[in-house]
């Protein structure tokens, strides 16, 4: 049971950091462009206002998919209570490896919103 309880704790947090981050990415993204912190992406970070777009943009789309990604993590869990270590494991290490795909995939929704406003030098798009 141990191990489950730990299993169930490590699928949620990938989950739990996504909305976090998403809502520090909304009210209070890095100021400056950098190499360290932030949604770093060559068209991000071509200037402030795609710094600032890029961060907002994938900050709410974080905070919708960490919802997202929550609860169906811990229902997936909830199947698999009391079950032996290995099967655990390798539920858990599933869910991990669908929650990091989906991470990395939201990704190119923020992409197309940087392409769709911004041309490739980074001026906005008048429409």
């Amino acid at each position: 049971m141990g191990f489950w309880i730990f299993m169930t704790a490590m699928n949620l947090v990938l989950p739990f950091i996504m909305i976090v981050i998403g809502y520090i990415f909304i009210k209070n993204p890095p100021k400056e462009i950098n190499h360290l912190v932030g949604y770093r992406t060559t068209m991000s970070m071509k200037n402030k206002d795609t710094w600032d777009f890029a961060h907002h943009h994938c900050g709410k789309n974080w905070r919708i998919t960490g919802l997202c990604m929550l609860i169906p993590s811990a229902l997936v869990m909830l199947l698999f209570i009391g079950k032996d270590t290995q099967t655990v494991g390798k539920i858990g290490s599933v869910v991990i490896g669908v929650q990091t795909v989906i991470l990395l995939a939201s990704i190119i929704p923020t992409e197309m919103a940087l392409r769709k406003n911004f041309d490739k030098d980074g001026n906005r798009i008048q429409i």
